[in-house]
């Protein structure tokens, strides 16, 4: 859908930004522009809406040739967010998110069923929403109206440059969470710039890798994971990074106010060599497997992966085993461990009633909640299969 050909990007001081860029963005992927900073990522996304134009070489959209159209209809036909949102703070959420739909002039009717859609559709109730403004929401909220006015006029293109860089990670990876979601739904061809390897890794379908205005390797995130091109390569995938843990801190003993919140899942379809590297950089031996709208599947552990990962093209979907033991929501905390205790069991899932994934209940978010209520009791906490350690 998209192309790139012999793309070069010369700046007045002599900068060359790009080196003979060939690339094709794939129709209804998400397609993950990395590396580290100044390697040319965002000035590629930005030849696309012609925000940047290239000093030698095509950029076709569909076949045409975009240096040929106008760039503002460009524009309008391709949806933008950006790292610090820029919603507009004088206008409420309904008229931020209808922006381009104005500019389009569909009329008021189609305007407000479309936001109205879009905001049930990330989580925001119209009815609460729509007629509050940017400042009354969390960076997390403002970042979900962000991506939906990307959405608002139905654009078949989504750029997305670094969008969730700025959020605390419980914010960042719930958002990438929607994103995937949304994806599914919407099936938009997206162009998404991190310089997170991680984040590459869970969201893309494929992976283009940069340094110094050059593609070092291009392919799905399994292919990289398996077969980096060279050292530069390897070292960007083996950075370390910081990890967040979500700490709880509640007086009730229910299974809600003691579990996990955050633990380690991913969707079906990833493969052997992503699994693994989820555990790694996670600090985890397993992983939860969970559907597009969070039901649980089963579960993997690195045993499983290991034994597995000679076959090339398995997903995590074909060595994953079914989850035997879980309780409700509104469980107490003393039916989780008498349900661990008589299975030998190191965690157990909590789900709604509709077998969603809410958390995971530990040893060691067991022995975490006694040490906030009894701080002189509790000794140290251990780690459990599936937790950060």
């Amino acid at each position: 859908m998209i192309v790139l050909e012999h793309v070069n990007k010369v700046y007045d001081d002599g900068f060359h930004a790009l080196k003979d860029i060939n690339l094709e963005f794939k129709k209804g992927e998400i397609t993950v522009l990395i590396g580290p900073s100044g390697c040319g990522k965002s000035t590629t996304m930005k030849l696309i809406n012609a925000l940047n134009t290239p000093s030698s070489g095509k950029v076709l959209i569909d076949g045409k040739d975009i240096s040929g159209l106008n760039p503002v209809e460009l524009r309008r036909n391709i949806g933008y967010v950006i790292q610090s949102v820029g919603l507009f703070p004088h206008m409420n959420i309904a008229k931020n998110v209808a922006v381009v739909p104005h500019l389009k002039k569909w009329d008021k009717e189609k305007t407000d069923r479309k936001v109205n859609e879009l905001l049930d559709l990330v989580g925001l109730d119209h009815t609460i929403y729509r007629n509050r403004y940017p400042s009354e929401l969390s960076g997390g909220q403002q970042q979900r109206v962000g991506v939906i006015r990307a959405l608002a006029a139905d654009q078949d293109i989504i750029l997305m440059d670094e969008p969730f860089s700025a959020l605390d990670p419980i914010s960042r990876e719930q958002l990438q969470d929607e994103l995937i979601r949304l994806q599914q739904e919407l099936n938009k061809t997206i162009i998404f710039v991190t310089h997170d390897m991680d984040e590459a890794i869970k969201i893309a379908d494929t992976i283009v890798l940069m340094k110094d205005g050059q593609i070092v390797q291009t392919g799905k995130p399994e292919a990289i994971l398996r077969h980096p091109a060279n050292d530069f390569v390897r070292n960007f995938i083996g950075q370390k990074r910081l990890q967040s843990e979500n700490e709880l801190s509640y007086e009730i003993p229910l299974v809600d106010d003691v579990m996990i919140t955050n633990p380690v899942t991913a969707f079906p379809n990833r493969g052997l060599a992503e699994a693994i590297k989820m555990m790694e950089s996670k600090r985890v031996d397993s992983l939860f497997i969970v559907d597009r709208n969070k039901q649980l599947q089963g579960a993997v552990s690195i045993y499983r992966v290991l034994d597995m990962y000679g076959e090339e093209g398995k997903t995590v979907a074909d060595v994953m085993i079914p989850v035997r033991f879980s309780v409700a929501s509104g469980s107490t905390l003393p039916q989780a461990i008498e349900l661990m205790d008589s299975h030998q069991l190191s965690n157990v899932p909590v789900v709604d009633g509709n077998n969603r994934f809410l958390g995971l209940v530990t040893r060691g978010s067991v022995v975490k909640h006694l040490a906030e209520v009894y701080p002189n009791l509790a000794p140290p906490q251990p780690a459990g299969e599936g937790e950060p350690v």
